[in-house]
């Protein structure tokens, strides 16, 4: 953590703005490689359950430092609740994913979610989305609908677990934009917490696999390393333009073909190539033209 501290002292600008998200984005892609890996001996509930204690236990210092009434007074417990619960599912349904499907593959269905959440916006944040939105919202569809080519009997589990958790993905990023005033102490909290009691039901459910020394560690590193990779992104937002610096998480794709490769022999077809790249087109448009309208308004 000091060597994290270390690195957010560093000076604004863009170059350590990409620096630190590219870092960012490396943490998690590693954590996702290592989620398959595990994956393919423990069950999803033993990850989950393991992970959110490593998680509670580093994020220990900053839940001190709020204090209890942070928690007893967060605003709009329902929608917290939602909250929690469609961040518990898109957890869950990422590794059933990855027992199926490509790393890669499952990572490009993740990254449409920016796209879900513009589609989902005028309905449940009341913001307005104009024709180019929209336009970019459709191609963004047409590349999911490539990358999951559907054909008789070609829908796996896999895909369509990599599916809804993506939607689940950008129902938890509206949800999160609705709550923008509470405490992110608060709401990463609430996120470990509800991962913990689901993954201890599934564990209950499914039964627990003693892990060897190496495979605990690695279990732990899943909690640790999701929360260093959410400071890195975070300090490079305070360092940098977002303009600048959030295109650069789609390299997380790129990280996925390389891992999925190296360590699982996996290469991913071509129709699901396509969809990546149209789907990244997508969310590139979609983020830089709300980044002018933005500045615009202001």
């Amino acid at each position: 953590m000091s060597a994290f501290l270390r690195l957010s002292a560093l000076p604004t600008g863009t170059t350590g703005g990409v620096a630190m998200m590219l870092l960012g984005v490396l943490l998690f892609a590693v954590n996702d490689t290592l989620g398959k890996w595990l994956v393919g001996t423990y069950a999803v509930g033993q990850l989950l359950l393991v992970r959110s204690i490593a998680g509670l236990c580093a994020m220990m210092p900053f839940i001190r430092k709020v204090g209890p009434y942070a928690f007893l007074q967060a605003p709009r417990p329902g929608l917290q609740l939602l909250r929690v619960t469609f961040a518990t599912l898109e957890g869950s349904l990422f590794f059933w994913a990855l027992t199926e499907l490509p790393l890669a593959e499952v990572m490009t269905y993740y990254m449409a979610a920016p796209i879900y959440v513009t589609a989902f916006s005028p309905f449940l944040l009341g913001e307005r989305v104009g024709w180019r939105r929209w336009t970019a919202v459709a191609v963004g569809f047409i590349g999911v609908v490539l990358a999951l080519h559907p054909t008789p009997g070609s829908i796996s589990v896999g895909a369509v677990c990599a599916l809804v958790g993506s939607l689940s993905y950008a129902l938890f990023l509206v949800a999160t934009r609705k709550l923008a005033g509470t405490p992110g102490t608060v709401l990463v909290t609430a996120q470990l917490l509800a991962a913990l009691l689901f993954g201890g039901a599934l564990v209950l459910a499914q039964g627990w696999t003693h892990p060897g020394i190496l495979d605990l560690v690695l279990m732990l590193f899943l909690g640790i390393g999701s929360l260093c990779g959410n400071l890195c992104v975070n300090q490079s937002l305070r360092m940098a333009p977002a303009s600048a610096v959030v295109p650069y998480q789609y390299t997380l794709i790129l990280w996925g073909m390389l891992f999925g490769y190296l360590f699982f022999d996996e290469v991913i077809g071509p129709l699901t190539l396509a969809g990546a790249i149209i789907i990244i087109g997508a969310g590139l448009f979609i983020f830089l033209r709300e980044q002018r309208l933005s500045s615009q308004a202001g």
